[in-house]
């Protein structure tokens, strides 16, 4: 039975109503020895309980969107296929140019409607085999449009959660296409892939050989999947990142890490330092913590890259760490940080989109 599915939520919408009638019904009806009424009623009460939980939890996630499997949920998800070694630029000495198209099938997501569509992707190159949202902006199918590229966002979720989260929780498309309509946000073709690769950890989106190559998995194997299905353009002034809380991280760090793919980068809410996620896979390692600092990834490069990215969120929430990062760029590199008040929640996330996309529409440019 789906997490998320409507069976479900049926049913503990029904054992819930049990758990309050039982009690009403049968409470003065229990009989036997005083020790076995005081267990029975005692058993009435936590089944109350345990339902009323329950059924909030399937409630909100259903809305949200956090986890979408059984198996997300207790962290024995695995899409890893192979992790292998596959050196600084994340390719394994393969050259995406001359690799097959990956032409993939797509299916409407319920919930939705029909412009929102996924996919199960296998990933060539970083090994891992997980599922893709697109959603194409109003101009897609607009015969003017025609022989029209377009440009592109890949949007990250936190953990937990989904590529469906951006979409069901931010509710992202249903702010953007009005806004995409009247020409004050670029109509952005919208990538949401699979974050949760290794249960319910926080890959860093990092290379781990060994364990998962959630690097390639977002830089590579998901943008050529868009390359080959969609009328997008493999510049990297073409393409943008945005992402939320442990996402937030993920997007800058692949814009800072990979200036050959992305031109721009959404940080709401995010981080320097990966070891603010608890549930970091890099964090675990001290000196990979280090090297995986924000702060130590722009140091490192050979040149400062030619990105540049919005960081906002509340002071202590993403503000610092922006203003943190942008003490440090050189030009090219630009840093916007911007100061918001809100909480650590898709609300505060989904109201920063018509200022954020914005701002991407300015950097990130049409084909």
């Amino acid at each position: 039975m789906s997490l998320t599915g409507t069976p479900l939520f049926a049913t503990v919408i029904a054992l819930t109503a049990i758990a309050v009638i039982l009690p009403l019904a049968v409470w003065s009806k229990v009989r036997g020895p005083a020790a076995v009424r005081i267990l029975t009623r005692a058993l009435m009460m936590v089944f109350a309980q345990v339902t009323a939980i329950a059924l909030v939890f399937i409630g909100v996630n259903r809305e949200q969107n956090f986890y979408t499997t059984w198996g997300d949920l207790l962290g024995t998800s695995d899409y890893v296929q192979a992790a292998n070694d596959l050196g600084p630029d994340g390719l394994g000495g393969k050259k995406i140019e001359t690799a097959p198209k990956v032409l993939q099938e797509w299916q409407p997501v319920d919930g939705l409607g029909g412009r929102v569509k996924k996919t199960e992707l296998d990933g060539k190159i970083s090994g891992v085999k997980g599922d893709v949202m697109v959603w194409l902006p109003p101009q897609y199918d607009d015969p003017a449009f025609k022989d029209k590229k377009f440009p592109v966002v890949e949007l990250i979720p936190g953990i937990p959660g989904t590529g469906k989260s951006w979409f069901q929780g931010l509710k992202a498309h249903e702010v953007l296409e009005p806004l995409m309509k009247s020409g004050k946000v670029a109509p952005f073709i919208l990538v949401s892939p699979r974050a949760m690769l290794l249960g319910n950890a926080d890959t860093g989106c990092a290379n781990l050989p060994g364990k998962v190559n959630a690097d390639s998995w977002f830089s590579v194997d998901v943008r050529k999947m868009v390359l080959d299905n969609f009328r997008a353009s493999d510049e990297p002034r073409t393409w943008g990142i945005a992402g939320y809380s442990a996402g937030a991280y993920c997007a800058a760090k692949l814009a800072i890490s990979h200036p050959d793919r992305y031109s721009a980068a959404v940080s709401l809410s995010g981080y320097n330092d990966p070891g603010q996620e608890p549930s970091s896979l890099v964090a675990q390692d001290p000196e990979l913590r280090r090297t995986h600092n924000l702060k130590a990834v722009l140091q490192a490069a050979p040149t400062p890259p030619a990105v540049s990215l919005w960081m906002s969120g509340a002071e202590h929430d993403g503000y610092l760490s922006g203003t943190d990062l942008k003490a440090l760029a050189q030009s090219p590199t630009v840093v916007h940080a911007e100061k918001v008040v809100g909480g650590h929640n898709l609300e505060t996330w989904s109201k920063q989109l018509p200022q954020a996309f914005g701002w991407l529409s300015t950097q990130v440019k049409t084909p």
